[in-house]
């Protein structure tokens, strides 16, 4: 939603900014959400500043007048239907991704002793 206020800022039109939206989306659907230890350090903190670059990138693209092959209805749609389908372990339960790697495991030991 990020690209789609900057287009608008920007003074593109709504269509520009569905379609920066819909790009943006289609960029990181399915991301795995692990944080270690349930934590937001890592990765979401960085990852947040990927997704900035993704919405700006995003937003330029439909600025420049690069439309999204699939409209952001159907974008959505699709993540719906991944969402669903997505193992929870990979929706920000601590469980999955790197959040179940044995250095992600020690850390959240670490942090339950202290």
């Amino acid at each position: 939603m990020a690209s789609a206020a900057i287009v608008e800022m920007l003074g593109g039109t709504p269509e520009m900014a569905l379609d920066a939206a819909s790009i943006s989306l289609k960029n990181i659907m399915g991301l795995v959400c692990d944080p270690i230890a349930g934590l937001v350090e890592s990765p979401c903190s960085k990852r947040n500043a990927s997704g900035v670059v993704n919405a700006l990138i995003s937003a330029e693209m439909a600025l420049a007048g690069i439309k999204s092959v699939i409209p952001f209805d159907e974008v959505v749609e699709a993540m719906y239907i991944i969402g669903k389908d997505m193992h929870s372990d990979y929706k920000e339960t601590a469980k999955g991704g790197i959040a179940g790697t044995p250095t992600g495991i020690k850390i959240k030991e670490n942090i339950k002793n202290i």
